[in-house]
């Protein structure tokens, strides 16, 4: 089984750490537990000589490095372009097999705006037009709408986007096998709309940083050779594709509608009664994923939504019980306590049985990290490019949840002996 993450930032785009380079992404990879790791930005000409410098190719499609980890060609893109008298700006995340075939993409794409201006270029061309290019350069070029629902740049977002993926890919729609859920959507929310039943979805983090409470915070989980045509078929084909993290959809910045500027978050019937309004200033709300997802559902309930679990980053659970930030000096000591014992984090959040944690770590934690594992850690609901927070409680033994009368969904009560067990609780 391969955690895989297949979008990324390198420290050429915006709003990046400037200290993301190809050792720093393989150590923290490791360290999160994850077997292949997306390069970031091939589009861009300095870190793709970066890559180059730093990785080899051994003929599976993968780029390795020295220590034999993987990593896979990747860019995002944002199109800038007006389609029905309304100005778009989609994001799409582009795999490519090779150094030579990222080379010609660079060289086709370069035709529309500046590859070098950012990590992740803006281009002047229509999502169609993109989607024929890349594929005649080489058909195995895999392109996947980014972060699918949020509000800027997404392609089903309220502030660009299309109600459907005909609308915004014309006859080329059926070039796309997959969409990106992004933090602020999960799989059971995108199966309410019977449009994208036949498409996969996949979750990815879009870091823009090393730290492991970014990296690889979405991921998708996969059983397959480690080739790029067979990651390709699980794409398209879903052959080895066994699920996603996610972390709860509240978590991500665009959950909930609201203004960021007067810190109103209101879920969609509360929106609605005042009429997509800030209630504090009377300007528009920033219309949230949830309120689009409605929107556009055909269905009341999801639909082979397919397995996947919602987890909490390691380091933001340690934090936010001891009230530290993720990179103190006290998360960090708990954090390397615990990955030196067991491995990597998706170990110790999957895996690790409650006794066993409670030998590294303080009883209380140990409790929250299985509450995690369960799924029952609530959020307080992200907004208007504000982060969900998660929030933390004290763990109810079950003889206490009876007592206490707390209904909630039953879940693992330990650990689980395998990853297919962990996916057999989805």
């Amino acid at each position: 089984m391969i955690f895989a993450d297949l979008h990324i930032h390198s420290r050429f785009s915006r709003a990046t750490s400037s200290a993301i380079t190809i050792p720093n992404l393989e150590k923290w990879a490791r360290v999160k537990g994850l077997g292949l790791l997306a390069t970031g930005d091939f589009t861009h000409p300095e870190w793709l000589r970066e890559i180059r410098q730093s990785l080899s190719e051994d003929g599976t499609g993968f780029l390795k490095t020295e220590k034999d980890f993987s990593f896979v060609l990747q860019s995002e893109v944002s199109l800038a372009y007006s389609q029905d008298n309304k100005a778009r700006k989609v994001h799409f995340v582009l795999l490519s097999k090779d150094i030579d075939t990222a080379l010609q993409v660079n060289e086709a794409l370069s035709k529309h705006g500046s590859l070098a201006s950012d990590g992740r270029p803006t281009l002047g061309i229509a999502a169609p037009e993109f989607i024929e290019k890349v594929k005649e350069i080489d058909n195995l070029n895999e392109v996947i709408p980014a972060h699918a629902w949020t509000p800027w740049f997404g392609i089903f977002g309220s502030k660009s986007g299309f109600d459907s993926l005909e609308e915004c890919c014309g006859d080329k729609h059926k070039k796309i096998y997959a969409l990106e859920t992004g933090l602020s959507s999960n799989p059971a929310m995108n199966r309410l709309l019977s449009s994208l039943d036949r498409l996969n979805l996949v979750s990815n983090s879009d870091s823009h940083s090393f730290w492991p409470w970014r990296l690889g915070r979405e991921a998708n989980i996969l059983d397959i050779k480690m080739d790029y045509k067979s990651l390709i078929n699980s794409i398209r084909e879903k052959e080895g594709f066994m699920g996603t993290i996610e972390v709860d959809p509240a978590y991500g910045k665009y959950h909930f509608d609201g203004h960021r500027n007067c810190e109103v978050s209101l879920e969609p019937n509360e929106a609605l009664k005042f009429n997509k309004l800030c209630p504090k200033c009377r300007r528009p709300l920033t219309i949230g994923v949830l309120s689009r997802v409605n929107t556009l559902a055909d269905r009341a309930e999801p639909k082979q939504s397919g397995s996947f679990r919602h987890l909490i980053p390691l380091s933001e659970i340690i934090s936010a019980l001891n009230g530290t930030a993720p990179g103190s000096k006290k998360t960090w000591e708990t954090y390397n306590a615990l990955i030196a014992a067991f491995g990597n984090e998706f170990n110790v959040l999957l895996n690790t049985p409650f006794d066993d944690l409670c030998r590294v770590v303080a009883k209380e934690l140990a409790e929250v990290i299985i509450q995690n594992r369960e799924g029952k850690i609530q959020v307080s609901p992200g907004y208007d490019g504000v982060y969900g927070k998660a929030m933390i409680k004290p763990y109810l033994s079950s003889s206490q949840q009876k007592q206490q009368h707390v209904a909630e969904k039953p879940g693992p009560n330990t650990s689980f002996k395998n990853l297919k067990d962990f996916l057999k609780q989805s």
